[in-house]
């Protein structure tokens, strides 16, 4: 089936999109693969559906090749389950909800835990049945409240997700290895550089969870790996405790006048020069700034909490996020200091004003795993104008705990001792969590064992972002003029151009396209009243792997064949031209 280009619905635009902000979502609407419908939901055009598709099927060849076997649930739900395992409130307000006319409380389904553990509870009963790997390709909602990049950040989205059954951890290491060994080769498939990174869990809950990133400077995930072969997401990054200091030599604590000092930086100079110490010079990182937020709980609560850390470091909205969830975090507003009268703004420090009392009641105040016994540190004093100095953690104050949320930065040591930290940028393609027996318990599944025992199943699950691969694999091929979708994902193998308004062109054009598609060769065909340079502009925009062009050559017997990734081209004769386009596409 020969697809001309004069019949094809598309429409190519010579301006971005207003609200383009990455290469891909520019590339994508421009050459009329995808339209915005609103804010983080897009329409799919043939061109953008075939790519689509043939992702689709990269995944499911894959997934099919690990015994896994495809279903499809309703993406509207009901809330019941999703009440069952806590989600529809911990979800917050990323889950989509609604109400039937009856009044019933329904959701559009962000991923399907819940529905996979009920189907293979009502259906299966015994050991003898497990394990068992199931997924689907499946279209995702969730309210984004920040929706970007395109696809890369969308409220609608396909995904595959799937899930496997065990009857024991071992089974559930099993499984996950052949999960992740499957989503290797995807991304392999897919011509995507890609790194695999330790992660937290979130919302999904369980225990051992990696992500799959395709590194890309636009992307919104920060991870960080080592030449010893460390790599985790920033948010998963455990940073040790600090050894242990002597502090027997520091001075008592002592409450000095310190005017004039908004900042970390005019601090410590007025330190250095009014309240030096002995041994060296005051730095950034010997203040402790304390920082505060309030913690929006899912049942609608709002509780304090103070970070204590180094003043030459910054909280990391997204480890901070990743620490409390599902809590949600909001600033610490003018209200929030009028509730806490004790708290000086820009003076805040431990002792009288942070920390929980034996009741529960105060501040909870976590600190750095910097912040350990014997450490001395300048903070502030709880007074307007004034700070304290040789304040020593375990001698003159205490916190309630650890909390590792400061930035991670370059050069940082790999917590596994492999070496210094490197800093890179992702785009997050898939996601294995060791689940373990959350939903399970939750929804009481459970089978009978090989002694006829009743066990709770052990779950494992894994997600593939369907749809922002298209985007992802945009990103990471184009070019200043267009995309150049490598062949495997590509809409057509072949787009010829058929150029000036000699009727042979054409003529020729067709009967090449005919031949190619014969040979199983997909092709597209420009065949509009265009000008070459339109035709030649689109051809580019468009993508395609490879280009033939049929015009002014052609009374010499001769076309030009392009690659669109490398701008190579090469004059060959018509007589040959067929033969040698089937073998760049066969490989």
């Amino acid at each position: 089936m020969i697809t001309r280009l004069s019949e094809l619905f598309v429409r190519t635009l010579r301006e971005d999109p207003a609200d383009a902000e990455v290469p891909s979502h520019r590339w994508l609407v421009r050459a009329g693969y995808v339209r915005r419908v609103a804010p983080g939901i897009y329409s799919w055009l043939p061109l953008g559906l075939r790519v689509l598709h043939k992702v689709e099927q990269i995944v499911r060849e894959e997934m099919d090749a690990i015994g896994a076997q495809e279903v499809r649930f309703p993406a509207l739900l009901p809330r019941e389950p999703y009440e069952a395992t806590n989600r529809w409130t911990e979800y917050g307000p990323n889950l989509l909800r609604l109400t039937d006319r009856k009044g019933a409380d329904m959701l559009l389904g962000p991923t399907h835990e819940e529905m996979f553990t009920l189907m293979v509870k009502d259906l299966y009963s015994s050991y003898k049945d497990l394990p068992l790997s199931l997924y689907q390709i499946q279209t995702k909602y969730r309210d984004e409240a920040r929706p970007r990049a395109g696809l890369l950040r969308g409220r609608e989205f396909v995904m595959k997700d799937s899930y496997s059954f065990d009857i024991d951890e071992a089974g559930l290491q099993a499984s996950y290895d052949r999960h992740r060994e499957a989503y290797q080769r995807i991304f392999d498939r897919l011509g995507l550089e890609y790194v695999i990174v330790s992660a937290t869990s979130g919302a999904m809950g369980g225990s051992a969870s990696e992500e799959f990133l395709a590194v890309a400077e636009i992307g919104e995930d920060t991870f960080v790996r080592s030449a010893g072969g460390y790599a985790a997401n920033v948010e998963a990054v455990k940073r040790p405790l600090a050894p242990q200091q002597d502090a027997t030599s520091v001075p008592a604590a002592h409450v000095e006048d310190t005017p004039d000092t908004p900042t970390i930086e005019t601090l410590v100079a007025l330190s250095n020069e009014r309240y030096p110490r002995a041994d060296r010079a005051w730095k950034a990182a010997d203040t402790l700034k304390n920082v505060l937020f309030m913690l929006k709980h899912a049942d609608g609560t709002r509780t304090p909490l103070a970070v204590g850390l180094p003043g030459d470091r910054e909280v990391d909205a997204k480890r901070l996020e990743a620490a409390v969830e599902p809590a949600e975090v909001e600033p610490f507003g003018d209200a929030d200091f009028d509730q806490y009268p004790q708290l000086v703004k820009g003076y805040i420090g431990p002792g009288a004003a942070l920390g929980l009392d034996a009741d529960g009641n105060g501040i909870r105040y976590l600190t750095d795993p910097d912040v350990v016994p014997g450490t001395r540190w300048i903070t502030g004093a709880n007074e307007a104008g004034r700070h304290v100095y040789d304040l020593v953690c375990g001698r003159d104050f205490a916190s309630d705990g650890v909390l590792d949320v400061a930035e991670i930065r370059e050069g940082d040591p790999a917590p596994d001792g492999s070496g210094p930290l490197a800093l890179a940028r992702g785009i997050e393609m898939g996601h294995i969590f060791q689940l373990g027996r959350k939903y399970a318990d939750a929804l009481g599944l459970k089978v009978l064992d090989p002694n006829g025992k009743l066990v709770t199943v052990t779950m494992g699950s894994y997600g593939v972002g369907v749809s922002r691969a298209v985007a992802a694999v945009a990103e990471s091929t184009c070019d200043d003029k267009g995309l150049a979708w490598p062949r495997n994902v590509a809409p057509f193998d072949v787009h010829i151009v058929a150029t000036g308004k000699d009727e042979a062109a054409l003529t020729f054009a067709n009967r090449l396209a005919h031949e190619l598609d014969e040979a199983g060769v997909s092709v597209l065909l420009d065949d509009r009243k265009a000008s070459p340079g339109v035709k030649f502009a689109d051809a580019e925009l468009l993508g395609m792997p490879t280009s033939v062009v049929v015009g002014r050559t052609l009374a010499d017997g001769v076309v030009e064949v392009r690659d669109r990734a490398s701008g190579a081209k090469e004059e060959l004769g018509v007589d040959v031209v067929a033969n040698h386009v089937v073998a760049l596409v066969k490989g």
